[in-house]
């Protein structure tokens, strides 16, 4: 079985599988560039999608052919997809967690755009190598590989927002389309403790948008200089950044609500505690007092 097997749980809506399906739509034609045992096809063609693959692993091509129309067992880096799906186009060509895979992602993708049907698009997941975790390990000099995830052992590439921006422009392609799935600082695999760095640092990481981004999913189009088309995905992109500021903001001032209150049930337990030992102090005097008297009286009646 192939270590990158999985299913795919659309009740989850933040998971990159459950995005890409999203992105992908209802009865399409689609090519999965990396299909692996074909566990994305299959929730893809439960969609009304037809489905075609390309994979490196032949065992997991065989599991996938199940749920293609047609598998081509190939190299990414060394094969010619334009070539092997000769003839045909596709509505939506998704590259699940593959590129990072890749010496170079930019002829696939290049060769990607020329299969795009009219009104096509690709679409691609990749890890965020800038995610907080990864950034707060460089700070203690460790970039901590991993069996998966964000730095999976065999990944060749490494991808940030602006990196991505940049592939997609250089293969002809525009994102029309950017989503994350979201993984806290201190949730992932990397297991970095929160005790080990200065709350002030962590708190202006957790300010960066994508310091939480685990993976980005986004969809692409050609690019054919339609200035709309980008001013579309500037547009967006400035949304988010100004929901995730608000976000944060809202977070701030909660937490601070959160200490004045704590502050204040403070004050109120010292308060009750002075005032505890203001009449413990009172009761303690009056005792005394009455001590004088009676002393006196108990000599007096000693007179008699």
């Amino acid at each position: 079985m192939s270590k990158y097997d999985t299913e795919v749980d659309l009740e989850n809506a933040g998971t990159s599988h459950a995005l890409i399906v999203d992105l992908v739509g209802h009865n399409k034609t689609v090519l999965d560039v990396g299909c692996s045992t074909g566990y994305l096809a299959r929730v893809l063609r439960e969609q009304g999608c037809k489905v075609s693959g390309a994979e490196i692993d032949p065992a997991a091509a065989a599991e996938a052919e199940e749920y293609l129309e047609k598998v081509v067992v190939d190299d990414l880096d060394t094969m010619d997809l334009v070539d092997a799906f000769s003839g045909e186009t596709f509505d939506a060509v998704v590259f699940g967690d593959v590129l990072e895979h890749l010496r170079d992602p930019l002829p696939t993708l290049r060769q990607a755009r020329k299969l795009l049907s009219p009104g096509g698009s690709v679409i691609v997941s990749v890890p965020n190598v800038a995610h907080g975790a990864v950034r707060l390990a460089l700070l203690r000099g460790k970039f901590p590989y991993r069996p998966l995830g964000l730095l999976d052992s065999t990944h060749l590439r490494f991808f940030t927002r602006d990196g991505l921006e940049d592939l997609m422009r250089e293969a002809g392609l525009v994102m029309v389309d950017t989503r994350r799935s979201v993984a806290g600082i201190f949730e992932t695999e990397l297991g970095i403790e929160p005790e080990d760095y200065d709350p002030v640092l962590v708190h202006e990481l957790e300010d960066d948008l994508d310091a939480t981004t685990y993976q980005f999913v986004v969809r692409a189009v050609r690019d054919d200089g339609d200035q709309a088309v980008r001013d579309m995905y500037e547009r967006g992109r400035a949304r988010d950044l100004e929901i995730h500021q608000l976000e944060r903001a809202v977070a701030r001032a909660t937490a601070e609500a959160a200490a004045a209150t704590e502050r204040v049930a403070e004050a109120e337990r010292r308060a009750a505690a002075a005032e505890a030992e203001v009449s413990a102090l009172t009761h303690t005097l009056t005792i005394r007092s009455m001590r004088v008297p009676r002393a006196l009286y108990s000599r007096l009646r000693g007179l008699r």
